[in-house]
């Protein structure tokens, strides 16, 4: 029984090593919302709502997800026992807002896998000791400086790089990694920037002769027709991402035959057992899959390599080490990778990492406790 008695939301942000450039916007920090509950038995949980500052990506942002946890979410997790993380979410009364789920359900099965005495990767069913990572790269001001960040990244032992694409940057800095590096697995990500109308753009011929690992998300989240259709057209597979939000979604996906790939975030699927959820379903079906990041903190990324452990996870994540990200992290032992691979945190039940909490306060911009004798 998980009893949570009090809950601390932390609204932080942490510069970033190196900026980061999508088809959309450009960002040189990271600010997301981190969630502290503490049981009736001494139990410390953490969670991390891991949304973009601005509503780019998807409709959420961090003051949306700030106000949806600090008025409905936490409100529930103070208001009785749960027997299970399942349990919880099925009790939120919000509708959509999958960020700020997240963050409660990653606090709950932080809880629940520390109740049972094993890592979070543990109580999944996780099978996997390393997760396999690449690094995903944003639009640079020229193929040069692309080709140098590069470089650092294969050095640092990484296998697969994903780069960031518009109309206007696409085929030859593609082209410019694959003929550097021969051996290292490339994928592009459009980030939902093309439409219809582009359907029979030269672009993606263009990009199917390069051999890439995928091409993710190439049209709006909700267009699976033109998704389907580019996939018919193409031998390279296509990866669904923003369109993939919950099973449902998934399941329509999987009848037009839109994508051979699924990126699974564990943010955008509104928590941990969703994505296990949908993994489970990919699973089944016979379809890779690989976890996507959101620049998350160490509390969000211990929980995304969680989930990379189970068994469907087949292909390259998104889940380099903090270093590329922040000069400092706020857990222990940070999190690092060697030679492309990342070790799944096992050190501890829970999400098998220690929080440093005064690393979390030095960083917030703003601190509200509630608990439940204050209802």
């Amino acid at each position: 029984m998980i009893d949570v008695q009090e809950v601390t939301l932390f609204r932080v942000r942490k510069a970033l090593v190196h900026e980061f450039e999508t088809s959309s916007h450009t960002k040189s920090y990271i600010e997301h919302v981190l969630v502290k509950a503490t049981t009736a038995d001494g139990l410390v949980g953490w969670g991390e709502a891991a949304s973009p500052s601005d509503p780019f990506y998807c409709y959420e942002n961090t003051d949306t997800c700030w106000q949806i946890l600090n008025h409905y979410l936490v409100p529930t997790l103070l208001a009785g026992a749960f027997e299970s993380p399942e349990d919880a979410l099925a009790a939120s009364p919000v509708n959509g807002h999958p960020f700020a789920h997240a963050a409660s359900d990653m606090v709950m099965w932080d809880l629940f896998s520390q109740e049972q005495g094993v890592p979070l990767a543990d109580a999944l069913g996780g099978t996997q000791e390393n997760v396999s990572a690449g690094v995903s790269l944003g639009i640079e001001k020229s193929i040069d400086e692309l080709l140098k960040v590069v470089a650092h990244h294969v050095h640092d032992g990484y296998h697969r790089v994903k780069l960031k694409i518009s109309p206007h940057w696409a085929y030859e800095p593609a082209k410019a990694v694959c003929e550097t590096w021969p051996d290292v697995a490339v994928q592009v990500d459009a980030n939902g920037v093309f439409t219809a109308s582009d359907l029979d753009n030269q672009l993606f011929n263009d990009l199917d002769r390069l051999g890439l690992l995928m091409i993710e998300q190439p049209f709006a989240m909700e267009d699976l027709l033109s998704h389907a259709t580019l996939q018919r057209r193409l031998e390279t597979p296509i990866c669904l991402d923003e369109s993939i939000t919950s099973l449902a979604a998934l399941e329509t996906a999987l009848f037009l035959k839109a994508a051979q790939i699924i990126n699974i975030k564990v943010s955008r699927l509104g928590g941990v057992g969703p994505a296990k959820a949908v993994h489970d379903r990919c699973h089944d079906a016979g379809v890779p899959v690989w976890c996507g990041g959101m620049h998350e903190f160490g509390v969000g990324r211990a929980a995304n390599l969680a989930v990379a452990s189970l068994p469907g996870f087949t292909l390259p994540s998104d889940l380099s080490g903090s270093k590329k990200y922040y000069e400092t992290d706020v857990v222990d032992p940070e999190i690092i990778a060697h030679d492309g691979l990342v070790p799944v945190p096992r050190g501890r039940p829970g999400l098998g990492v220690r929080v440093l909490e005064d690393r979390v306060r030095q960083d917030a911009l703003e601190i509200v406790t509630m608990k439940a004798s204050d209802g």
